[in-house]
C-alpha cells in the first residue's frame, strides 16, 4: 500500500479472547470505512426499494409486450455491470469523491425520469441512466472499501475479509428493506416509489458532501499508464473473474432455474419470496460467522474454492431428486437445499475474491481492476444465461440441466489461480 497505515493496537478483551485461541472481535473501524458500509445500505435500500415492481410497471401501467420489458431490463444490467470498468477506471483518475457524487446525482435524476416516463424511449432512457449511475459510484466505494479493508490488516485491525463481510451484510440488509419499503409505497403509485428512491440517494449524496474527504491519504494522485493493457494480459485475474463469473451465473439461476423449478413442484411461484427471504436471513446473520471461521482456516483461494463446491452441491441436490418429480413440500425440499448451500458458497466465495483483487491490482489500478471483476463477470453471466435459458426449455431428460448446473461451480476450481499475498 501506498503509505504507511496506522498501527491498531488490540483491546485488553481482545488480548484476552486471543490468548484463549478464539478470534478477536473486530475493532471499532474508521470513520471512512463506516461511511462507506452505511453507503452500500443506503444505495440497496433506494435501488431495491424501486426495481423489483419495474417489470410489472412496465407490462401494466406503460403497456410494454413482454419481450421489450426482458430487453428494457437486459438495457439496465449491461448499463450498470458491463460499464462498471469505466466506473473503476474514472474513480483511479479523478478520485472516490467526484466519481461517487456524479453517479448519485445520476441515479436521482434517473429515478425521478422513469416516475414520469411514459412512452419506450423514455424508459429505455431513465433505465440507462439509473445503470450507468450505479456503473460510477458502485466500483468506487466497494475499491476504496477494499483498499481501506487492506490498509486495516496492515495496520493490525482484523483481517481484510471481515470488514468486506460486514460490507456484504450491508448490501444485503439494504436488499432486504428496499423491497419492503417499496412495497408500502408501491399502495399509492409506482411514480412514488421512484421519488422515495430518488429521496434515498438526495440523501446519500448530501452526507457524501459533508462527510466523504476530498483527498483520501495513501491514494495514488494517478494511475500509471497502460492499465488496461496490463489488466489484459494478466493471466491470474483473468482467471479470477472467470471463476467468479460462474459463481454469478450460478447465483443468476435464482432468478432462472430456481422459479421454473418452484413453480413445477408448488404449483405456483408464490414459495419464491420465502426462498429470497431464507437466503437474506441467512446473509444477515452468518455471514460474519462463516467469514470469522473461513477467514481463521482458509486462505482466499481455499475459500472460493470451497464456496463453488457448497454451490455445485446445491444443484446436485435438485439433480438428484428431479427425476422423482416430487412435489408439494416434498418437492420444495431441494429448492430449499439448493437456497441454502448456494447463499453459504456465496457468504464463503464474495468477500474472497474482493479481498484478492488488491493482491492483484498494481499501484493506482484498484479501481479498473473492481470495474473489470463485474465487467468480466457479466459477460460470462450474458453468455451463460442464455446457454442455462437454452437447456432448460430444450426437453432434455429432467436431471440433465441441473447435472450441467453441478459440473460448472465444480469445473471453476480449477480456473482459481494460486495465491500469493501481496500485489506486485
Amino acid at each position: 500500500m501506498t503509505g504507511t497505515p496506522a498501527r491498531v493496537a488490540p483491546s485488553a478483551g481482545a488480548r484476552a479472547w486471543w490468548r484463549r485461541g478464539g478470534t478477536p472481535p473486530l475493532p471499532p473501524l474508521p470513520p471512512l470505512l463506516r461511511l462507506l458500509i452505511g453507503t452500500q445500505l443506503a444505495f440497496n435500500i433506494g435501488f431495491f426499494a424501486v426495481l423489483p415492481f419495474l417489470a410489472e410497471h412496465l407490462g401494466t401501467a406503460v403497456g410494454m409486450a413482454g419481450w421489450l420489458v426482458g430487453l428494457v431490463l437486459g438495457l439496465r444490467t449491461f448499463s450498470q455491470q458491463g460499464l462498471f470498468v469505466v466506473g473503476g477506471a474514472l474513480a483511479d483518475r479523478y478520485g472516490v469523491r467526484p466519481v461517487v457524487l456524479a453517479g448519485c446525482a445520476l441515479r436521482i435524476a434517473g429515478f425521478a425520469w422513469l416516475g414520469w416516463a411514459e412512452s419506450t424511449w423514455a424508459v429505455i432512457g431513465a433505465v440507462l441512466l439509473i445503470g450507468f449511475a450505479a456503473a460510477l459510484f458502485s466500483p468506487a466505494v466497494e475499491s476504496e472499501v477494499a483498499r481501506q479493508a487492506v490498509c486495516w490488516e496492515e495496520g493490525g485491525g482484523g483481517p481484510r475479509t471481515r470488514v468486506l463481510a460486514l460490507f456484504t451484510v450491508a448490501g444485503q440488509a439494504g436488499a432486504f428493506v428496499g423491497p419492503l419499503l417499496g412495497a408500502l409505497l408501491l399502495a399509492v403509485d409506482f411514480r412514488t416509489v421512484c421519488l422515495a428512491g430518488a429521496a434515498v440517494f438526495v440523501l446519500v449524496l448530501a452526507g457524501h458532501l459533508r462527510l466523504l474527504p476530498q483527498h483520501i491519504p495513501g491514494r495514488a494522485a494517478a494511475p500509471a499508464p497502460g492499465g488496461a493493457r496490463a489488466l489484459l494480459r494478466d493471466r491470474r485475474f483473468l482467471a479470477l473473474c472467470l471463476a467468479y463469473g460462474v459463481y454469478l451465473l450460478a447465483y443468476n439461476q435464482l432468478y432462472l432455474a430456481l422459479p421454473l423449478e418452484v413453480e413445477r413442484a408448488a404449483g405456483s411461484q408464490a414459495p419464491l419470496a420465502w426462498l429470497f427471504a431464507l437466503s437474506s436471513a441467512l446473509v444477515v446473520t452468518a455471514q460474519l460467522p462463516v467469514t470469522r471461521w473461513a477467514t481463521a482456516r482458509l486462505d482466499l483461494r481455499r475459500s472460493m474454492a470451497a464456496g463453488l463446491l457448497l454451490i455445485s452441491a446445491g444443484f446436485a441436490t435438485v439433480a438428484a431428486t428431479r427425476p422423482a418429480a416430487w412435489t408439494g413440500g416434498a418437492g420444495l425440499l431441494p429448492p430449499a437445499g439448493l437456497v441454502v448451500l448456494l447463499t453459504l458458497g456465496q457468504m464463503l466465495l464474495a468477500p474472497a475474491a474482493r479481498a484478492w483483487v488488491p493482491d492483484l491490482a498494481g499501484e493506482g489500478r484498484l479501481g479498473l481492476y473492481t470495474g473489470a471483476l463485474s465487467s468480466v463477470s457479466g459477460l460470462v453471466v450474458l453468455a451463460g444465461s442464455a446457454l442455462t435459458g437454452s437447456l432448460l426449455e430444450a426437453g432434455l431428460p429432467a436431471a440433465v440441466p441441473w447435472l450441467v448446473l453441478t459440473a460448472l461451480p465444480a469445473a471453476a476450481v480449477a480456473l482459481l489461480p494460486r495465491h500469493r499475498p501481496g500485489r506486485p
